[in-house]
């Protein structure tokens, strides 16, 4: 029997997808050669082709074979900011038939060293204010350590005039290098390099992203050209992309929610990358307006940051046709506002590290609003009791599991990991997600919360993002982030850390809110205690750190 959401499925799309066996290398290769003058990447005002973009790969490619000794099956690290030098070290390591390993630039030397070791790389890429972590990496500063490092300088490949409001450490010159284990990046491309040998294949490892994960060490997930391109080529043919389509790219490279939309899905169709070193929502409003960009996929936090402004009422925006992200929520008044004042609808979609991004989404003619979406091209999704994985009746939450072409082969050494992740239902090999969430009358999904962040008051589940979600309706609250505090009665209690408004705080209480939330939800759900902030903390992709916030109040609560 068909799927109840095949009923709303988007004209034109196939139900199953078709991945090309190919490598992500030949996505440039065919882009150098059918727009070789086009714009590739566009950064800080700086314009690099797609000729130009395969010549530095291929030039790189060769000096990570033919000096330093990188073969198939290798693995890399790649620890920068979002740069022109990020995305030609990726597909140099790719070429090269090795695999990246994509590090959060804000990692400290000890979390690196674990990169490290876990991943066993002998070689990385760099960004130059980030050698003291790298360094304490190397050999003999570290047994086992990193034998080469290739560094780059993001003013390289920044014009001599600069652009929107850069920070110093873009414009920072090249520096003298430090050790005889650097290399440095410029220089290894101005060196007439002999043909390097494409080593990618179709089903080699490409990439290993870390997870944030709950407990314990991250896990490294396993991806391989062919998964990447599978979440790669659903979401372009869903999303309804193509080579004229210039992309905003702010989220970090490093991250999934990056990597695919600011770097694999623009040159695997050969469109345009508007490229951002950090995020600054005044300049990102003037580059949608200057390079008419078309397209932008961003968490909702980056995109109520981005509205919030007053600039985004006096710029022409009317290019931005495709507003898209997950990783939360976007809040009903957020969205309403967007449709209102834009005539924007934020596509809202749901993936993991697991799952190489993009999994499931929203029809682009049929949004539900806070909701996951269905299972696109390929994907099998269900919901199933945590405990017995038995699969559950429309409308009862349980934990998502899902099967598909783009889901990781799975955790990089970790065997007990993978014993845990991987279920087999029904004769089929499904990943747990850890996501608690339900399925409507029509097939569409929605969240409801972590299945390890759930607050049990009195009996009575509370799921933090539904009780976030209802909060952003206050006209003083800028964001919100729901917690679970011990509380001697009711097991647990829920306490809501709020960032109001420019020039709100002083003319709203704690009290306020709290009065204002017991009017609108159940008495249980509503907040306590509410707490004002001048910020919540954020990761790198706009996601606000919950677990960061929750872990610093389990320790005010023992601390005498």
């Amino acid at each position: 029997m068909p799927a109840p959401h095949h009923r709303f499925w988007p004209k034109g799309i196939p139900h199953e997808l078709r991945v090309p066996r190919v490598s992500l290398v030949h996505y440039l290769d065919v882009a150098a050669q059918r727009y070789p003058d086009k714009p590739a990447i566009v950064y800080c005002g700086a314009v690099l082709t797609y000729a130009a973009l395969k010549t530095r790969v291929d030039a790189m490619a060769a000096c990570l074979q033919q000096r330093l000794g990188v073969r198939r099956g290798d693995r890399v690290l790649l620890v920068s900011q979002n740069c022109p030098q990020y995305v030609i070290a990726h597909f140099a390591v790719l070429r090269a038939g090795a695999a990246v390993v994509p590090v959060n630039p804000m990692s400290t030397a000890h979390e690196l060293r674990y990169y490290l070791a876990n991943s066993g790389a002998k070689v990385a890429f760099a960004a130059q204010e980030l050698l003291p972590q790298v360094l304490a990496c190397t050999a003999p500063a570290l047994e086992g350590g990193l034998e080469a490092v290739l560094v780059h300088a993001y003013s390289d490949g920044v014009p001599a005039a600069g652009g929107d409001e850069l920070p110093d450490w873009v414009l920072a010159p090249r520096l003298p290098l430090p050790s005889a284990v650097c290399h440095g990046f410029e220089d290894v491309l101005a060196q007439p390099w002999p043909p390097s040998d494409d080593l990618s294949e179709h089903d080699g490892l490409a990439v290993l992203p870390y997870t944030s994960g709950t407990t314990g060490h991250p896990k490294a997930c396993m991806h391989t050209h062919a998964t990447v391109l599978a979440s790669s080529q659903a979401s372009q043919r869903w999303k309804e992309l193509n080579t004229d389509s210039v992309y905003l790219c702010v989220a970090p490279l490093f991250h999934m929610l990056g990597m695919q939309n600011g770097m694999v899905v623009p040159i695997t169709l050969g469109g345009t990358v508007v490229m951002m070193p950090r995020w600054n929502p005044v300049v990102a409003v003037r580059l949608i307006e200057r390079y008419r960009v078309t397209a932008w996929t961003a968490p909702p936090a980056m995109v109520i940051d981005f509205f919030a402004q007053p600039e985004a009422l006096q710029r022409d925006l009317s290019s931005l046709c495709l507003l898209s992200g997950g990783g939360a929520a976007m809040p009903e008044a957020v969205a309403a506002m967007l449709d209102q004042r834009f005539g924007l609808s934020y596509n809202e979609a749901y993936g993991l590290s697991e799952t190489a991004g993009f999994l499931h989404a929203n029809p682009l003619q049929r949004c539900k609003r806070q909701c996951l979406g269905m299972p696109t091209q390929g994907v099998d999704s269900r919901i199933v009791d945590p405990l017995t994985l038995q699969e559950l009746p429309q409308g009862e939450v349980g934990e998502l599991v899902t099967r598909g072409p783009q889901v990781m082969t799975g955790y990089w050494n970790n065997d007990e990991a993978n014993r845990s992740a991987f279920v087999e239902i029904a004769g089929e090999r499904f990943f747990r997600t850890g996501d608690l969430a339900y399925v409507d009358e029509e097939g569409y999904f929605f969240m409801r919360d972590r299945l390890k962040r759930m607050i049990n008051a009195s009996g009575f589940k509370v799921w933090p993002a539904e009780v976030e979600s209802a909060m952003y309706e206050h006209p003083a609250i800028h964001e919100a982030c729901v917690i679970g505090v011990e509380d001697a009665k009711r097991g647990e209690t829920v306490k809501a850390l709020v960032v109001l408004k420019p020039g709100q705080r002083g003319q709203v209480s704690e009290q306020d809110i709290i009065d204002w939330s017991r009017q609108r939800m159940s008495v249980y759900k509503a907040p306590r205690i509410v707490e004002f902030m001048d910020s919540l903390p954020k990761s790198g992709t706009g996601k606000i750190l919950w677990r960061e916030l929750q872990e610093a109040q389990r320790e005010l609560a023992v601390r005498p």
